[in-house]
């Protein structure tokens, strides 16, 4: 808009802008709209990704900054926008918008579909980039089809007999759906798909030329009866073979079944070999083992340097230049191979053989158990938890919480007090955990500060959720409704 101004008059210049305040920082990479110039400059855009803020809102100020790299690198391509809601609520209210940030695409000022990719600049710029262009690239020759596969990402080509098809239509409105997440295209040559093994309509599942190796096909090939859901499911049982490359924007989709990783100094941009040379021990493993219920992946290092240390206990220092390898459950349990990683693999091997064999000890990070536990709320850590919460014959209240949380000091007075209040009683206990330096047991969902439950005698594996008050009295009575025997308040059983 603002290039576009500049060939104007510096009359018609200056009146365009006074009828558009906000289009003056269109200058910028990401778009300022309101509810005057919205529809219009929304409509001179194919892509855009808008985002609705508020400026007081936490959230909000963590994404701003990814959101403008990534705006600076999808210049020319995708543009992005953002809408003060505190400001231009007629527009925010028309879509929908209740909770911020909320980030929508528009195809040429429509609302398109909500954006669920991810938070981070390179996230926001690979997700947004499969939005360019068409649902699905029509691919006339094998030059197109080699181009189009040789490419970082896997390719999904459907290959059929004409143009006006059934299938084909039925693979065009997958391709809509699922474009967020895969690549795809389609001919209506059948001539395409015969050095893949397609000689009659089907589709063309090509893994990324970087994860190329000996232990699995490179292409497979897809001939069910062709639905959105079975080429969904074909895609995701089949997209990422033996060993994927974890990435922040894959793990939660990779994390849903049992899952071994080796973290070290990977870069498919950079060094393929040298990316590969761990893979294929890994590989190899993966081909004798996965069999097991075990999923492999490999990861940069760099990426997960975080997760590693808060999650596993392992330092940015430990193992050098080899790989970190990590076992992580969908239950949640956690394991490390302690012993380096050799270059024959073996010792991969034999940390194998004893997860499977229940030799290894899972890993939780934990506070030392405390030596003395004498106040009244007693301190549980997680290497203490099963033996003080999980206990079958007492009630227990615990509450999970920060040492940074003002919400939590402002509680701790309350909590101390009802925890003296019901100090005779010998069947409850009043406990906290330093959910932070902790792991959580899974069963609690602790996402914020103070989070607490009741894990009552004969339920330990359903715990209650406290959503009441902050009141002693609002905790002696949810204790009253939800205790297994009578409470005893001052070495005396009381109805309260």
């Amino acid at each position: 808009m603002a290039a576009a101004i500049r060939l104007l008059p510096a009359a018609v210049t200056l009146a365009l802008l006074s009828c558009f305040p906000s289009a003056v920082s269109s200058r910028r990479d990401v778009l300022e709209l309101g509810d005057a110039d919205f529809d219009y400059l929304s409509t001179g855009h194919e892509t855009m990704l808008v985002k609705f803020y508020a400026p007081w809102c936490g959230h909000c100020k963590k994404l701003a900054p990814e959101f403008d790299k990534a705006a600076t690198r999808l210049k020319g391509s995708v543009q992005l926008a953002k809408v003060d809601c505190t400001a231009h609520s007629e527009t925010c209210g028309r879509f929908g918008v209740s909770g911020y940030p909320t980030l929508k695409i528009f195809r040429n000022g429509r609302d398109s579909a909500p954006y669920d990719g991810p938070r981070s600049a390179d996230g926001i710029y690979h997700y947004m980039k499969k939005q360019t262009g068409p649902d699905s690239v029509h691919l006339k020759t094998e030059e197109d089809l080699q181009t189009f596969i040789t490419h970082y990402d896997a390719s999904v080509v459907g290959v059929f007999s004409g143009a006006d098809g059934s299938h084909l239509s039925e693979f065009l409105r997958a391709a809509a759906l699922l474009r967020e997440q895969f690549r795809f295209a389609h001919t209506a040559d059948l001539k395409l798909g015969e050095k893949h093994g397609v000689k009659s309509e089907g589709v063309l599942l090509f893994r990324p030329p970087r994860l190329s190796n000996k232990f699995e096909e490179n292409v497979v090939v897809f001939q069910d009866f062709l639905t959105i859901g079975s080429l969904r499911r074909f895609i995701r049982d089949n997209i990422y073979g033996l060993c994927p490359h974890m990435t922040v924007e894959n793990r939660d989709s990779l994390r849903v079944r049992d899952l071994l990783t080796a973290y070290y100094d990977l870069d498919f941009h950079r060094n393929i070999r040298g990316s590969n040379y761990w893979r294929n021990r890994v590989m190899k493993m993966a081909s004798t083992f996965s069999r097991r219920g075990l999923t492999f992946s490999v990861a940069n290092k760099k990426d997960f340097l975080f997760e590693l240390e808060d999650d596993f206990g392992l330092g940015t220092s430990d193992g050098g230049d080899l790989p970190f390898v990590t076992i992580r459950t969908k239950l949640g349990h956690k394991y490390t191979m302690r012993e380096e990683f050799t270059r024959d693999g073996q010792s991969l091997e034999r940390f194998l053989d004893d997860y499977f064999a229940g030799r290894l000890k899972r890993y939780i990070k934990s506070e030392p158990v405390p030596e003395r536990n004498t106040a009244a709320v007693k301190v549980v850590v997680a290497e203490s938890f099963d033996d003080v919460v999980n206990d079958r014959e007492k009630d227990v209240l615990i509450q999970f919480y920060s040492r940074s949380c003002s919400h939590c000091k402002k509680l701790e007075p309350v909590y101390r007090e009802l925890a003296e209040t019901l100090s005779s009683d010998p069947n409850i206990v009043i406990a906290k955990m330093n959910a932070a330096d902790n792991d959580v047991p899974l069963g609690y969902d602790v996402q914020g500060y103070p989070t607490i439950y009741f894990a009552p005698v004969g339920k330990k594996d359903e715990p209650i959720r406290y959503e009441g008050g902050r009141e002693l009295r609002d905790f002696l009575k949810f204790l009253k409704s939800e205790a297994s025997h009578r409470l005893v308040v001052g070495g005396l059983k009381t109805e309260l």
